[in-house]
């Protein structure tokens, strides 16, 4: 056998390789791609009050446990009845009852600052996971309702308790 026999050989061999190592990888990059529709089209149902009564930090981790089988689809509280319901739908499971009753989420409410008592210290700002709270360090501070989901988050930092929950107008 002659030598360029030989290396035109071995160069097929290596191309050979490296195509099914890069076609393997596509498989994997569809697959990576397939669980990240499931986990935005899970997290699409969920109410992103970002509140982490679920025990995960926001919705988003929480679709993610859900999507890889780590969570069950009843700890949406805020989501209540309705969303494990969806979620049953859409990942096929069976509808289950949520993991604790409460009635925190029976009435929408929102988060209000007395304004007159706050001493600007930036706590609820620091601890709202939707960025509802504005002001700036030893100011009086607001609430956007439009975006407070009512989580509650903000009122255990605030060392003047002047944050109370609210039904919308």
């Amino acid at each position: 056998m002659s030598i360029s026999f030989l290396i035109a050989l071995l160069l097929i061999i290596i191309i050979t390789v490296i195509i099914g190592y890069l076609s393997s990888n596509q498989r994997i990059n569809a697959s990576q791609q397939t669980q990240l529709q499931d986990i935005e089209s899970i997290e699409e149902l969920l109410p992103q009050t970002q509140c982490g009564d679920c025990g995960f930090n926001g919705c988003r981790p929480y679709a993610e446990a859900i999507a890889n089988h780590a969570a069950d689809i009843n700890r949406c509280l805020p989501g209540g009845d309705e969303t494990v319901k969806a979620l049953s739908l859409i990942i096929g499971l069976d509808i289950k009852p949520l993991y604790k009753k409460t009635d925190k989420y029976a009435v929408p409410r929102l988060a209000l600052i007395e304004e007159e008592h706050c001493i600007g210290c930036v706590k609820c700002i620091a601890a709202c996971p939707v960025d509802a709270i504005i002001g700036a360090p030893k100011q009086m501070h607001s609430v956007i309702d439009a975006y407070c989901t009512g989580c509650e988050l903000c009122i255990a930092p605030c060392p003047v308790d002047c944050i109370t929950m609210v039904s919308p107008l």
